[in-house]
């Protein structure tokens, strides 16, 4: 059955930087810009969320782009009073948006992708590849690993080409290959330190020595899209996998004689659970299950989107694939496979701390604080902590996207509304 909705979790009255807001009206003064040039702002007056509790009529201090201890005497302020304010999400798993393709795009269309989804929250974002010839990918990482670089993208994360037919989705069955070692340190390689995960089933030929290797270099060893049972997949956790890839989705279900991978998966504390949580993927009552047997400690919330996540119905393509989108839901024209999501982290926020009745907390940590652990990132993003990238997201009493800082800069102003 689908979970009841409950009310926001219960006020901290300690945790960092929560001295009393100053009184001032609303739209004072511009935040930083994040160019370090020492600009000071404070937000005040919201329920501010940390990795301590939750704060009521808390404040976060900007300076230079960054969170801060505290803040000098006379120091502008933003008055937040009746909002939330929460770390600005971070998507580990994400393809495109705003009718821009990650898979194919140019660097202004990657670009756009990364504005679109940065307006709905998400201020940390990881490119997703599909399918495709082994030369096209290993070129297509050389893009990507470029705007990683320049701080545009987090990372780059490859899904597919060793992946299962037999759970192939939305990806080209005539361009799948067995995870060979080699084939897999050539993408590695390709994206020259900014791979930061790859889904591979891995039960497939190679698959146990690919994991090996991707957890030797350091990249996420993810399973999904995969055929594997029980036992292979405990096999592949214990070569180092640490991720499923949208759990449920492309893989076995769940059997009482034959459980599969999701018993496996959902078992092991070494690995973390993505979760697409738009109401189309999943049932509630299978991410309740999710969430009951791995905790919230266990969850990244991904949107999994494609180019129209923020652009609308239409046809797209999903690297050789036509996708028809159709009143939000994205599949293959060829064999009605879901390909992919329009969803947005706001949209997956919203849905978890009311449809599902998440406590706040508990969603901050399944759409930013365990993602960013996950990729690394957790010194600087995840979490509204002084000496941090002051990314925040602003919402209202229903949850509803009010406001984005990212990098000490509006990019949705809450003043504005």
């Amino acid at each position: 059955m689908a979970a009841v909705p409950t009310s926001p979790a219960s006020p901290s009255s300690t945790g960092p930087g929560t001295a009393a807001p100053q009184a001032t009206a609303p739209g004072t003064a511009p935040v930083g810009t994040g160019t370090g040039t020492g600009t000071c702002t404070v937000l005040t007056g919201g329920r501010v969320v940390l990795p301590t509790g939750i704060v009521d009529g808390g404040r976060v201090i900007v300076q230079g782009g960054r969170i801060a201890g505290s803040a000098p005497e006379g120091a502008p302020t933003v008055d937040l009073s009746g909002h939330w304010i929460v770390p600005g999400f971070v998507d580990m798993h994400n393809h495109g948006g705003g009718g821009a393709s990650f898979t194919s795009g140019s660097h202004e269309d990657v670009l756009k992708g990364v504005r679109t989804h940065r307006e709905h929250g998400t201020t940390t974002v990881v490119a997703s590849t599909v399918t495709g010839e082994l030369d096209f990918l290993a070129r297509r990482a050389g893009v990507l690993s470029e705007l990683v670089e320049q701080g545009d993208l987090a990372g780059v994360h490859f899904e597919g080409p060793f992946i299962s037919p037999c759970r192939k989705g939305a990806h080209s069955e005539a361009l799948l290959r067995h995870p060979d070692p080699a084939d897999v340190l050539t993408l590695v390689k390709a994206a020259r330190g900014t791979a930061r995960m790859m889904t591979l089933a891995a039960e497939l030929p190679g698959g146990l020595d690919s994991v090996r290797l991707l957890a030797d270099h350091g990249v996420i060893a993810a399973l999904g899209h995969t055929d594997a049972t029980y036992e292979q997949t405990v096999e592949a956790i214990d070569a180092g996998a640490t991720v499923a890839t949208h759990l449920f989705n492309a893989m076995p279900p769940l059997g009482h004689r034959t459980p599969g991978p999701i018993a496996a998966l959902l078992d092991d504390e070494r690995v973390t659970v993505e979760l697409i949580n738009d109401g189309t993927h999943l049932h509630p009552a299978a991410l309740g299950v999710a969430l009951r047997c791995a905790g919230a400690s266990r969850v990244a919330f991904i949107t999994d989107a494609m180019d129209a996540a923020g652009f609308g119905d239409g046809t797209y393509a999903l690297g050789p694939l036509e996708v028809e989108v159709k009143d939000g839901v994205a599949r293959v024209v060829e064999n009605g496979s879901i390909a992919g999501s329009t969803l947005t982290l706001d949209t997956a926020f919203k849905r978890a701390a009311t449809i599902d009745g998440l406590g706040v907390e508990d969603v901050v940590r399944a759409i930013s604080a365990n993602p960013a652990r996950l990729l690394g990132l957790d010194d600087r993003v995840g979490s509204l902590e002084p000496g941090k990238d002051a990314d925040a997201v602003i919402l209202d009493a229903d949850f509803t996207l009010k406001g984005v800082l990212h990098k000490g800069a509006w990019v949705v102003d809450p003043r504005a509304a």
